[in-house]
């Protein structure tokens, strides 16, 4: 069994792979060492990688050093060709992402967004070619920025609807960051489907079933997306 651990700004991930099947998955609010060794104590552990956005710590050390893991980092091989020119920036998650893209739908032109802390959009192409992408707020960091760059207006979250327009400063808060961060993305897919043909666009991270309810039209939704990139990634450094 495998142990696949993806540490974000916000939450943890951790899964068990048996091949190339997920067997287990968990979201963790933080992680240590014991909440790990629980999770996959029913296991016998072969390998391990472990991804992180964040300052590698002690705690993650000692995971790494208890189950001999795999630390990704720009040294790591990946099985695409990675065109990014500035690999120490990187981030883990969005290299895993398109790995994982191209393993799910490979020699195809794919959009990766990621709808977490941030908002990731990434382009990969049918010749295994991560191109780049862009990087803007998430949508509860839209929300958080308004409340705390203005002196009146409240902290709000994502609703489930969208409206066209507020009526109330409320649904007007709602209608800009909900409506704008919908409209930059299909922005965005409109201006890749124009340049590359048979385009797939799959969405992931923690807002990702919003995404796909309100995009609809060919999109695709896979919340462990970064896991199985980091699955195989594994596998290739095998």
């Amino acid at each position: 069994m495998k142990l696949v651990i993806d540490i974000g700004n916000t939450n943890t991930k951790i899964a068990l792979f048996d091949e190339k099947k997920i067997v287990s998955t968990k979201i963790l609010q933080e992680f240590s060492l014991k909440i790990i060794i629980n999770f996959a104590s029913h296991y016998k552990i072969v390998s391990t990688i472990i991804s992180t956005v964040k300052t590698v710590n002690e705690e993650l050390l000692k995971i790494s050093k208890y189950f001999n893991a795999v630390i990704l980092d720009k040294e790591i091989l990946v099985p695409i060709k990675n065109q990014y020119k500035s690999l120490d920036t990187l981030g883990n998650d969005r290299l895993a992402g398109v790995v994982g893209a191209n393993v799910i739908w490979p020699k195809k032109n794919i959009v990766v967004i990621d709808a977490g802390t941030c908002l990731t959009i990434d382009l990969i192409s049918n010749e295994g070619k991560y191109l780049g992408g862009r990087i803007s707020p998430g949508i509860q960091m839209r929300f958080q920025s308004l409340n705390t760059f203005t002196d009146k207006l409240p902290l709000l979250k994502l609703e489930k609807s969208t409206p066209f327009i507020g009526d109330d400063s409320i649904s007007s808060i709602i209608s800009g960051v909900q409506q704008g961060i919908l409209a930059e993305i299909k922005s965005v897919i409109s201006d890749c489907r124009a340049q590359y043909s048979e385009l797939i666009v799959v969405v992931t991270g923690g807002d990702c079933f919003y995404f796909e309810k309100e995009l609809k039209k060919s999109i695709f939704a896979e919340p462990n997306l970064v896991l199985i990139g980091l699955n195989e990634i594994l596998d290739f450094n095998e």
